[in-house]
């Protein structure tokens, strides 16, 4: 029996596309509306405040309120064009027939979780709704309405991708196979209560685990196990999740997420990235590992405006590799470059997962972007000492050598972009303006710049960027919003107090402590990747290092830098293969290069860990 999806009417399929296609369209339409949005209103907003000297005191709850919807309808975007983080190490290679079936689990558990959480969404949307804002004084049901809009799209979206990548055979398993699992859940449900905190290793570690090792999206699985262990273990109402959800998407610090994802895109678009790199190799290039050093300062620069290492790879590595290859280079040790030096720009202000620290638990956004600059040029450093050693047989006979006439042409060129980060570094480092404030700065800095200096802006690619930033957002938002549920229900549980108490059985005092939290961040990372991570045991962490006397700074570096080092090591870290894809190059084969480079990067994680002065030195 064929396993293809069953082949509707001509009639009938012509519908359904019709309906799809309209679907994607005003999803994908209103997302991007929404960007926009927020961008002209928090712009709008800055400029009231710093140029007339006075705020608009609703700015801030609309954009909170605008901010949900965006994220929610992101989240939409990034489950229909299957963007969503997971982790795909243990189903990358399996034979597509093997594959299919998984996905067809993986999918129908999305379908599950999200159609169970339909009902308590609107619970939850009920309970606000009697409520008004405190300045505008509207419904609070906006906001709880974005909520149930969210899931509700969700949950047809994942059928819709249900029946794209599975056939009826597959489906009609996967129904069977989830349906079973509910069944017994519920019929053991009165002996999951009587066990306590165990049944946290069912939920937490067998389903959640489980889930992401056949392919389901990370905030999918963690909602999974949230959900299961709310209603099988517990008589707290699932209403809850939606709530806890909500709470934890719509923080204002978070709202620079999909602004400087938007900045990341365009300062590619509109060559600032470009110009930079070009004055860079003017200076260095010519040298024996000139352009591995070039790739290396690129990334320091361009990681300082973006704050997504994915748009830092993709801006740099392309303007690089073909000389570089052309020198003799391998393949493989520049993909493995790229790889590390993504890890080395992790705590570069304004990271996306220092923003997330501050959110979660915090701590200043200032003090992590001041701290981060450091941590990250001990990491540089090392990755140099192991370019040195690789390039000294490296042929430069034909490498082009530049006047200083030329060079200070190119360093014109590139004052723009050589600016931003300086201006974004220093209006948050200096408080002159929030993390979200400055990043409406950089895109109204960057778009000038593309359109009236650089002339490179291009009309016909602003919309697709701004679908893009919404998905990326959405996706990184539906993790954070997911964890924060997960995280509350491990605290609820007692898990906190226990994790408390282990923490403080590590031997070797804060040492041993922080030795035990870089390795744990690094496994957390290779599996969750930074966001989810952070999110989830940000807020059980943080505390217990404040006991033991260790600066929250210090432990924020330890902890991204960790997480950077496990998100670009193989065979679990997807950041490892989304090199791999950018430089173009077979992890078959990149893998094989990227241990030296790991290696220098893990010695400066241990100075790192050892030398808080690294991280709180310029506090």
């Amino acid at each position: 029996m064929s396993n293809a999806p069953a082949q509707p009417t001509p009639a009938t399929g012509g519908i359904l596309l019709m309906l799809d296609r309209g679907f994607t369209q005003l999803t994908e339409g209103a997302a991007a509306v929404l960007v926009v949005g927020e961008a002209a209103l928090l712009t709008c907003s800055t400029t009231a405040r710093y140029v007339f000297s006075h705020p608009f005191p609703w700015v801030d709850e609309l954009a909170s309120l605008l901010f949900i919807w965006l994220a929610v309808l992101g989240a939409v975007v990034a489950l229909r064009r299957n963007e969503h983080m997971r982790l795909t190490a243990f189903v990358r290679d399996m034979r597509p027939d093997r594959r299919a079936w998984l996905d067809a689990v993986a999918m129908m558990l999305v379908a599950a979780v999200l159609l169970a959480m339909i009902l308590p969404s609107w619970e939850h949307f009920e309970d606000l709704q009697i409520g008004l804002s405190p300045v505008m004084e509207i419904s609070e049901g906006w906001r709880g309405g974005a909520v149930v809009v969210g899931i509700v799209c969700m949950f047809f979206t994942a059928i819709q991708n249900l029946a794209r990548v599975a056939g009826l055979r597959q489906a009609l398993a996967a129904f069977v196979l989830v349906g079973a699992a509910i069944a017994t859940l519920t019929w053991f449900g009165p002996a999951l209560e009587e066990m306590g905190n165990s049944n946290l290793i069912l939920f937490f570690v067998v389903f959640v685990a489980g889930s992401m090792i056949i392919g389901m999206p990370i905030a999918f699985a963690f909602l999974l196990g949230t959900v299961g262990f709310i209603s099988f273990a517990t008589q707290i109402p699932v209403s809850i999740v939606p709530g806890r959800m909500d709470e934890g998407m719509s923080h204002l610090i978070l709202l620079a997420v999909p602004l400087f994802v938007l900045l990341g895109a365009l300062i590619e678009m509109a060559g600032l990235a470009r110009a930079m790199i070009s004055f860079l190799v003017s200076l260095i290039g010519h040298r024996r590992g000139g352009l591995q050093y070039v790739l290396l300062g690129a990334m320091y620069l361009v990681s300082g405006i973006s704050g997504a290492k994915a748009a830092d790879m993709a801006a740099v590595a392309p303007a690089l590799f073909p000389e570089m290859l052309k020198r003799g280079n391998k393949p493989g040790n520049l993909t493995s470059l790229l790889s590390a030096s993504a890890v080395m720009s992790e705590t570069i202000p304004p990271s996306i997962v220092l923003i997330t620290v501050g959110s979660v638990t915090g701590v200043s956004i200032a003090a992590l972007f001041t701290g981060g600059l450091l941590p990250a040029v001990v990491g540089m450093i090392a990755l140099c000492v192991v370019v040195f050693f690789q390039t000294r047989s490296e042929d430069i006979s034909q490498a082009p050598r530049f006047s200083w006439a030329q060079r200070g042409k190119l360093f014109l060129i590139a004052i723009p972009g050589l600016g931003l980060p300086v201006v974004i570094r220093t209006a948050v480092v200096e408080g002159v303006a929030t993390a979200t404030e400055v990043s409406t700065i950089g895109i109204i800095y960057t778009v000038v710049v593309g359109l009236l200096i650089y002339r490179q802006f291009k009309w016909r690619r602003v919309y697709p960027i701004l679908v893009e930033t919404a998905s990326l957002s959405g996706a990184i938002l539906l993790v954070v919003g997911a964890a924060t549920a997960m995280a509350w229900a491990l605290t609820q549980s007692g898990f906190s107090r226990q994790l408390v108490e282990l923490m403080a059985l590590v031997p070797g005092g804060k040492v041993g402590f922080l030795l035990v939290s870089a390795i744990a961040f690094i496994v957390l990372g290779s599996v969750l990747e930074g966001v989810p991570a952070i999110v989830l045991f940000g807020p059980l962490l943080f505390p217990i290092a404040g006991a033991m006397g260790v600066n929250q700074v210090h432990y924020a570096m330890v902890a991204v830098f960790a997480m950077g080092f496990g998100l670009f090591t193989p065979p679990f870290g997807v950041g490892f293969y989304l090199a791999c894809a950018i430089g173009r190059v077979s992890p078959d084969i990149a893998i094989r290069s990227v241990w030296p480079h790991l290696a220098a990067l893990f010695v400066a994680l241990i100075l790192i860990t050892m030398i808080p002065w690294i991280s709180i030195g310029f506090l």
